[in-house]
């Protein structure tokens, strides 16, 4: 593992399914969350610490702040964990309506500075701007996916067309047109903290320009979102079907899923496809 220098008292703690990740106390004696990994990419670390910067700017929800960073740790504010109760779920929502409002410059890379590829996990997909959210989608997320879980044994050829054909139809599958959103971009329920006053905080993000329902359909996969969508739509109603196209964007996650992790993934993603197809 590699600690911030002066870093002492480093105590393991949850970390996500790739770092190993500490409680440690930095050599001014702040305290802070540092996450590391051996095989790092250089880069990496950078990338979410410019993603979490960018989320924080409109001031719509809590980030914790980047203490350090450097291409073998990621260091940040120590937020003590608790529970997301009910007021912070609607303030979850409330504040998401405000972070994708606060828009970003592109269906993209939010920053010029930006590497034109994205990491989701340990998956390095492009992400270089398009014009329009079909296009990136299609291009940018889908067709890289299906090609990865493809090349890793993890989708087969019916699966794979299935994608495929999601892609030819983005055009009228994805809805009215909208500008792009800021996007936390891997917006599952383990990556929103409640702290002990029971306030969201988003963490791990994978940051960029995209469709708001993308945030929203992830984070209604792996949990009960009722509540956090609801008072989004209360804040800034959402599209006219949008629930009808909820599985449409939770094809990206489950794609991401299938190429990690195989299993009861790779027949859930190829089910979605299918639907859509």
């Amino acid at each position: 593992m590699t600690l911030p220098p002066g870093a002492s008292e480093a105590r393991p703690v949850g970390g996500g399914d790739i770092n190993e990740a500490f409680h440690v106390v930095l050599a001014d004696g702040r305290e802070a969350f540092v996450k590391t990994r051996a095989d790092a990419a250089q880069g990496e670390y950078a990338s979410e610490a410019a993603g979490l910067e960018w989320l924080a700017e409109p001031g719509a929800l809590r980030v914790p702040g980047v203490l350090a960073v450097d291409d073998g740790y990621l260091a940040l504010d120590w937020v003590e964990p608790g529970g997301l109760g009910a007021a912070g779920e609607e303030e979850l929502g409330r504040g998401l309506a405000t972070l994708h409002g606060a828009g970003a410059p592109g269906f993209g890379a939010f920053s010029e500075d930006e590497d034109d590829r994205a990491w989701l996990g340990s998956l390095r997909v492009p992400n270089a701007r398009t014009d329009d959210w079909p296009t990136f989608y299609a291009q940018r997320r889908l067709q890289p996916l299906s090609r990865l879980a493809s090349e890793r044994g993890a989708l087969g050829a019916g699966g794979w067309r299935a994608v495929e054909r999601v892609c030819e139809r983005l055009p009228e599958l994805c809805g009215p047109a909208e500008p792009p959103a800021r996007l936390h971009g891997d917006l599952w329920s383990g990556n929103v903290l409640g702290d002990e006053q029971g306030r969201p905080w988003l963490i791990d993000p994978s940051a960029y320009g995209g469709h708001r329902e993308v945030d929203l359909a992830m984070l209604a996969l792996f949990g009960d979102a009722t509540r956090t969508i609801a008072a989004y739509e209360e804040a800034t109603p959402l599209a006219d079907g949008w629930r009808e196209r909820v599985g449409l964007y939770q094809l990206l996650p489950l794609l991401v899923h299938a190429a990690l992790f195989g299993g009861s993934y790779v027949q859930s993603a190829e089910r979605m496809a299918h639907r859509y197809s």
